[in-house]
């Protein structure tokens, strides 16, 4: 039964909550992050079979930007009623009902035969997943002490960090007996399993606060878009974010082939190794922020310290330091996961009825900027003309890196001038 193992700890994000048993967090965390795996695999799975799509279905560098990143639009326009959802259902009906369309955008995907149908299944996939994060989030709120968040979340994303090794060279592996369809038919399968998955393990979370009308849910988000603590927060993460995810998530493929001059099977093999230094940031950062936050030390200190050596992995990328192309991706992977811990430090900063809403928020600016950010970056090297070899000529990229870096720049001078006009606040400030 599954209320014999809910503890009755109050809604809240106090750091005295009680822990779970075992039983009861592998049974919250392990389904969760079977299914954010999946979410990343999906993310990152175009950096790997991007020739395939763009020889099948004759896609130039715009069109595979704006096909990937489809996944990034749907997924940010449906963050906000998310949050209301989560707030309503709780985190284990959204995300099991979500996964379905995930399933469909798969199959939609894999029988498509061109670019409108790669899109259409490509934007189910990203309302399918959109949860996957959120969800998770939501429940390890109601299920940790809030100390513990950053860690817990860190191994969330680690969970992510092995969907994007997944989709490395064990994609171009499956790519030697299969095509690219077959891919997405078997991921359709998968997402169906873990939909049931979580809707058959994950405990239900007891309410101990009053479930209010939509109305009063919607003009929740109000709450959190006027906040100063919010938008001082937002803008460096939302570009961070986005950097790391339109990136990692497609370009850093084309990059190896074309500037560093790598084979595909080299180039799988390097991405492999900056999805494992991805799992090593996410698991590493949060516990890292956890530990010294008992010492007075902040987590948007920790992150911030991240995402400025993530900004100078990326600008030696832009001046062409391409003989150190592995070491300078994978601390780019390994540093970027920082951007992750504004999510556990805004999660803290509003009250427990808010945390859907606060999450889903900031993810629809991440996710529609990082839409904009892959598609432009396209956009930007389509400018050029390709190469003898179908590719496109270093200083393509160089452009796109440029314009990556100046983002991140102006969010970070904005979170540094808005510094004092709204603090952040410690996590036993709202016990």
């Amino acid at each position: 039964m599954r209320g014999c193992l809910v503890w009755r700890a109050m809604e809240s994000n106090s750091p005295t909550k009680p822990y779970p048993s075992l039983a009861t967090l592998v049974r919250v965390f392990v389904p969760f992050a079977l299914g954010y795996f999946l979410s990343y695999l999906y993310r990152t799975i175009n950096a790997v079979i991007a020739p395939n799509l763009a020889a099948d279905v004759d896609l130039n560098a715009a069109d595979l930007g704006l096909l990937t990143s489809a996944y990034f639009l749907t997924f940010a326009f449906f963050q906000l009623p998310l949050g209301v959802l989560l707030d309503r259902f709780g985190p284990r009906r959204t995300e099991a009902v979500l996964l379905l369309f995930a399933a469909t955008g798969a199959f939609v995907f894999a029988n498509a035969h061109s670019t409108a149908g790669l899109m259409v299944g490509r934007a189910l996939v990203g309302v399918g997943v959109s949860a996957c994060l959120m969800a998770a989030f939501k429940a390890f709120v109601l299920w940790f002490p809030s100390r513990r968040l950053p860690l817990v979340n860190g191994l969330q994303m680690a969970a992510g960090g092995l969907g994007a090794l997944a989709a490395t060279t064990p994609v171009e592996a499956a790519l030697q007996v299969t095509t690219w369809r077959g891919v997405f038919i078997g991921l359709g399968i998968c997402t169906l399993v873990v939909a049931g998955l979580i809707f058959l393990i994950v405990p239900e979370r007891k309410r101990d606060v009053p479930v209010t009308s939509f109305s009063e849910q919607v003009r929740g988000i109000g709450q959190v878009f006027t906040s100063p603590v919010f938008w001082r927060i937002a803008p460096w993460t939302v570009m961070a974010q986005a950097a790391f995810l339109s990136i990692l998530g497609l370009w850093v493929g084309p990059w190896l082939r074309d500037v560093a001059g790598l084979e595909r099977g080299a180039a799988a093999d390097y991405l492999a190794f900056i999805a494992m230094a991805m799992i090593a940031g996410f698991v590493l950062m949060g516990a890292v922020a956890e530990r010294l936050s008992r010492r007075g030390i902040q987590p948007m200190t920790v992150a911030g310290i991240g995402m400025v050596v993530s900004l100078l992995m990326q600008a030696m990328l832009m001046l062409g330091w391409r003989n150190m192309a592995l070491p300078l991706w994978m601390l780019f992977g390994f540093f970027g996961t920082t951007s992750i811990i504004p999510y556990a430090v805004l999660s803290q900063s509003f009250p427990a009825p808010l945390v859907g809403r606060v999450i889903t928020g900031l993810n629809l600016l991440v996710f529609t900027t990082a839409f904009a950010c892959q598609w432009g970056i396209g956009v930007l090297i389509n400018l050029w003309p390709t190469t003898s070899t179908g590719g496109y000529p270093p200083p393509a990229y160089q452009a796109a890196l440029a314009m990556m870096l100046a983002l991140q720049v102006a969010g970070l001078i904005w979170y540094l001038v808005s510094a004092g006009r709204s603090p952040v606040r410690r996590p036993s400030d709202m016990a």
